[in-house]
Parts: structure tokens; C-alpha cells; sequence
């Protein structure tokens, strides 16, 4: 077995077990619909056995960062549309991660009428980068419960629109400090209803978004991307093993394509250790791999498939490169969220 075998995810039939993994890149355009340009760089990288693109808000509340794309409107997804044709027509597989970031936004990045909604009234610290500059996050109104099934329904409507728009499944981004692992953490959630409390109230959002998302298109095309103890966005857990051990045991039984595991080294949990002993389904591994190192986790059965960010930015032909034993180039970190095709579609294959 290798990392060039095909590999099915659920309902998804992936050519290779190299995914590239869902990454911000700030280039949608003004009504928050995939650049042209986008076209381009996500056929380039076609040849990953699945591609899973960049987080699409669900719906103008759920945006935060500039310039990033949703999946809520007509325009929206006619301009994922030209997207997914390009990577089919190249044979290859690409899903839509849905990202809702909760309390991690500016009102000077939304549109006037979108509230910054969160489980709690809890500003994030820090700040985020609009068209004025740095700016602190938005103090965020609490959800109330008579809200949540519709903030729910969402994410299935952004998942009817993803299949819609030729998409071969969705992800529910459930890390980064966004709206869903703000629900599961006890930093960010002081609620005290049912979506609040301990761990098993905590998870409901979650649990129940996933179902819906699986109802709306099919479990097998519906994935989810977690990184228990990841501090990120000022987000904290007091117990991440016991949250994401109720979380991962609640989930397995949904007959989900794939968990996204960002194994992040933590002294709170050890994440691979618990989602091996706890998840039931399909595995795809993340962060800082190697082909040399996914290869020897292939091996050792750790996982199913794994994902590469950063390498996938400068090399666009990866998946040639591991093949080749060919060296990698370096990405420019200075254009990774700047307009335009530099540091996005200007990055050339190995063969020159």
C-alpha cells in the first residue's frame, strides 16, 4: 500500500491518498464569490486524490476574515461551479469545507445587516485584518435557543448549494477557535441550556449539524475537521480528552466520509491516541507531514489518507513530486492572503 493507491472516503472515491487541505487564501471577490482566478489554482492542484477547498461561510453572518468566499448565494455557487468542472474535467475529487467563525469577525468585514454571533457573549482577544487595518473582534451577541435549529439549517442549505455547485461532499470546519468549536470548548461556552454545560451539552451543536449536513447530502459525502486542544482565535478547553472522547464517540455512529484530524502535539490530550481508540470511520492526518513520514503512518495503518497545506501552495503538481522523489519548492508567506495571481497561480510544476 501507498500514498498513490486509490483510497473511498464514504461515498467519495479518491485516485490517491494525498489530499490537499482547506486553506484561506483571501482572493474571493466582492460579493464573496471564488475569484476566476480561483479556477486556475484549484485545477492545478487537481491531481491531489481529493481536494478539499477553501472554508465558504454558510451565510453573511457567518463571515469574518476579508475577501473570503461563501456558498449562500446564486452568484456564489455559479463561480464554485466553473471551480469543480475544472478539477472533474482533470479527474480529480474536491469537497467544500463550510466555515462559520462565530465571534472570530469584524463588523467592517461583513455586510451592514450580519451580526458577529457566538454561543456566549465572550469577546475573542485580538485582532483581525479589514480594509481600515487591525481591528479587535466584534463583542459577539449570544445565540438564543429558539435560534439555533436555524443557524443549524444553515449549514444543511450550504451543503445542498455545495452539491449544487458540483461538489463531491462538504467538511464541517469544527476547529480554529470558529462557531462550532466555540460551542465545544468552556472557554467560549458559558451557556446553560441544553447546548451548554458539560461536555454532552456542549457537543449537541455539533452533533446536530452534522446530522443535518448528513441529511441534506448523504453521510458518506460529509466529513469534519477537528484539532482537539488547539489554542487558536483564544480559544480554550478545560478537558479537551473528555470533550472530543464524547464528541468522536457520538459522531461515529453517523456514517460520516471521513474525521480531519489536525494531530496538534499538546500536553492536554493526545489527539491521534484518542481519535484511534474512540472514531470508528475513515482518518485523513494532518499537519506538518512529509511524504517520507505519511508514508511510514500508511504503513503502520494510522490512517487512511493525509493532508498537505502549505507544500500544496508552492507545489502544485505535489502529488508528482512525491511520486518523483523530486525536491519541493518553498511558498513566499508574504503573498499568501494578497489579491491577485502572485503567490497563488504562479507557482510552476517541476517540469518547468
Amino acid at each position: 500500500m501507498t500514498l498513490f493507491d486509490a483510497v473511498q472516503l464514504g461515498e467519495i472515491a479518491l485516485g490517491n491518498r494525498i489530499v490537499m487541505a482547506p486553506m484561506t487564501r483571501s482572493r474571493a471577490d466582492e460579493d464573496d464569490a471564488p475569484a476566476a482566478i480561483a479556477v486556475e489554482y484549484y485545477r492545478q492542484r487537481a491531481s491531489a486524490g481529493l481536494v478539499i477547498a477553501e472554508g465558504a461561510q454558510p451565510s453573511p453572518t457567518g463571515k469574518g476574515y476579508l475577501r473570503t468566499p461563501g456558498i449562500h448565494s446564486d452568484r456564489q455557487i455559479a463561480a464554485w461551479r466553473t471551480v469543480t468542472d475544472a478539477v472533474h474535467a482533470e479527474g480529480g475529487r474536491i469537497v467544500l469545507q463550510i466555515m462559520h467563525v462565530g465571534r472570530i469577525a469584524s463588523h467592517l468585514n461583513k455586510a451592514a445587516d450580519a451580526e458577529t454571533v457566538a454561543p456566549s457573549a465572550i469577546r475573542a482577544r485580538g485582532q483581525i485584518f479589514t480594509n481600515s487595518g487591525m481591528a479587535d473582534f466584534d463583542e459577539p451577541r449570544a445565540l438564543r435557543t429558539d435560534e439555533i435549529p436555524g443557524l443549524i439549517a444553515e449549514f444543511a442549505t450550504a451543503s445542498r448549494n455545495a452539491i449544487a455547485a458540483g461538489f463531491d461532499g462538504v467538511e464541517l470546519h469544527c476547529t480554529s477557535g470558529y462557531l462550532p468549536a466555540q460551542f465545544l470548548s468552556t472557554g467560549t461556552n458559558h451557556r446553560t441550556d441544553g447546548y451548554g454545560g458539560d461536555a454532552h451539552g456542549r457537543i449537541r451543536f455539533v452533533i446536530e449539524t452534522l446530522e443535518a449536513m448528513a441529511a441534506a447530502v448523504g453521510a458518506g459525502r460529509v466529513g469534519f475537521r477537528i484539532c482537539p486542544g488547539n489554542p487558536f482565535n483564544d480559544l480554550h478547553d478545560d478537558n479537551p480528552a473528555e470533550t472530543f472522547g464524547e464528541l468522536l464517540a457520538a459522531a461515529s455512529p453517523l456514517g460520516l466520509a471521513y474525521l480531519h484530524l489536525i494531530d496538534v502535539k499538546n500536553r492536554q490530550v493526545d489527539s491521534l491516541a484518542l481519535a484511534k481508540s474512540v472514531w470508528q470511520g475513515n482518518l485523513i492526518l494532518n499537519e506538518s507531514l512529509t511524504r517520507d513520514s505519511a508514508t511510514q503512518l500508511l504503513e503502520a495503518g494510522t490512517a487512511n489518507a493525509f493532508s498537505f497545506g502549505r507544500p500544496f501552495i508552492a507545489n502544485p503538481d505535489l502529488v508528482h513530486r512525491f511520486r518523483a522523489d523530486a525536491p519541493l519548492a518553498a511558498f513566499n508567506p508574504a503573498t499568501l492572503y494578497t489579491p491577485g495571481a502572485e503567490g497563488y497561480t504562479d507557482y510552476p510544476a517541476v517540469e518547468g
